[in-house]
């Protein structure tokens, strides 16, 4: 039987003192994802926090990141608008990656099995060249292969190998290397 009164934060580590995720939170929702807020800002604010962002970095409004300091981002990638990147546990994003618009990558969830919901994070990584397509979800403890594609509305919950695409039925077929 489920017990939620029984959850802790045990064995998570958030990465800073309450002051500094207070003063993240504050500025994430009232100018990093705002319209108005340059592209060049969203990038400087990361970087602040102590996310590492790489050179000619794309990111779009609406775009809601949990932990800066818990993000890492290759060169020429872009994130879209109104993605997620739920950053529990680190989020590394490789260089030429598109993360479409309302995306999810989650680092994070619960176990299932344990009557106290604990907490079961793990690391989400989107190797060189790969493509997160809109409304996709890339849960906790996956890697996305070099330049793979996980599909429109897909849900990618193992390893997908590099050069592979997984739809949003399940499917997983090759798809050729850019040229």
């Amino acid at each position: 039987m489920r017990d939620l009164s029984a959850f802790t934060l045990a064995g998570y580590d958030k990465g800073r003192g309450r002051l500094t995720q207070a003063l993240w939170f504050a500025v994430m929702n009232l100018v990093f994802s705002t319209w108005w807020c340059p592209a060049r800002l969203r990038v400087a604010l990361l970087r602040a926090f102590g996310a590492t962002i790489g050179e000619n970095v794309l990111i779009r409004h609406r775009v809601r990141v949990l932990w800066p300091w818990k993000l890492t981002v290759g060169d020429h990638t872009w994130i879209g608008e109104g993605a997620w990147l739920l950053n529990l546990e680190p989020i590394t994003l490789g260089a030429h990656v598109c993360v479409s618009q309302e995306a999810l990558l989650c680092a994070g969830g619960h176990d299932h099995r344990a009557a106290d919901f604990r907490y079961r994070n793990a690391p989400v990584h989107v190797e060189d060249g790969a493509w997160v397509a809109a409304r996709a979800t890339v849960l906790a403890g996956t890697r996305v292969g070099r330049h793979a594609v996980v599909g429109a509305g897909a849900v990618l919950h193992r390893d997908l190998p590099a050069l592979t695409l997984h739809t949003a039925d399940g499917t997983r077929r090759p798809v050729e290397e850019p040229q």
